[in-house]
């Protein structure tokens, strides 16, 4: 099994996000299962020809989602915690609504305030 990236240096996206994003959607999708070692940041970087800081940086959000583990000197691998991300999601979702009932807001003005900012953050219009 391989990890294939594509890296479009014309992109929308900054090339970490590229990278992020890619990996994220193969762990979800399965394509690359619970276990699987990364290659090492410099090798990544190699291969795509990227900045080795790019890709760190892609890792260390990666890590911080849950999605990948580092296990040191032993490497990075796809992290044991599939619903990590829908946990820390949840989370924030509880979060937001207890501080929109302190603001006073009807459930009806939260809803619309989580939508609007869910639409700002997916690049959806109405």
């Amino acid at each position: 099994m391989t990890l294939q990236i594509e890296i479009d240096p014309a992109g929308v996206d900054a090339p970490y996000e590229q990278l992020r994003s890619q990996i994220a959607d193969r762990v979800r999708e399965g394509a690359l299962p619970v276990g699987y070692k990364l290659p090492t940041v410099r090798g990544l970087a190699s291969d795509l020809g990227i900045a080795a800081n790019t890709v760190a940086k892609a890792y260390r959000v990666l890590e911080t989602d849950g999605v990948i583990e580092t296990r040191g000197r032993n490497g990075t691998f796809v992290a044991a915690a599939g619903d990590a991300a829908a946990h820390e999601a949840a989370g924030a979702a509880a979060a937001f609504a207890r501080r929109a009932r302190r603001l006073g807001l009807s459930e009806d003005e939260a809803r619309e305030a989580s939508d609007e900012a869910l639409r700002a953050a997916y690049g959806q219009r109405e």
